[in-house]
């Protein structure tokens, strides 16, 4: 379970940074003028939307692979996965996801240990 939760961690990060990069420059979009240098990277935010949705769905499959091994609740599991598309939230998603997980393995552990 350690490299999935490692998977999931690598992901996790990825898409979190991303969607940080999507809103943001969709923000600036709004508020600034056309053809202004923000504006600019408010546009090259576009062509990053596709690969940050790439890696969320990458991430849904990796956060349910997990969640059926680290015996997650249905409703912790889909928050999680929705938790994932706040910016900054996300990364509070994954702490809570990834200590709930080792949580999980600590007592996984103990269980095999006392037999």
């Amino acid at each position: 379970m350690e490299r999935l939760l490692t998977t999931y961690r690598v992901f996790a990060l990825i898409v979190s940074v991303f969607v940080i990069f999507v809103v943001g420059g969709w923000i600036l979009k709004m508020l600034v003028d056309e053809g202004s240098g923000l504006y600019s990277f408010g546009e090259l935010t576009a062509s990053i939307s596709p690969v940050h949705g790439l890696f969320y769905m990458i991430l849904l499959v990796v956060t349910a692979m997990l969640s059926r091994r680290a015996g997650w609740p249905v409703g912790f599991t889909i928050a999680t996965m929705l938790l994932a598309t706040i910016p900054f939230v996300s990364f509070l998603a994954e702490h809570r996801a990834t200590e709930r997980t080792r949580e999980a393995m600590a007592a996984e552990q103990a269980a095999l240990a006392s037999e």
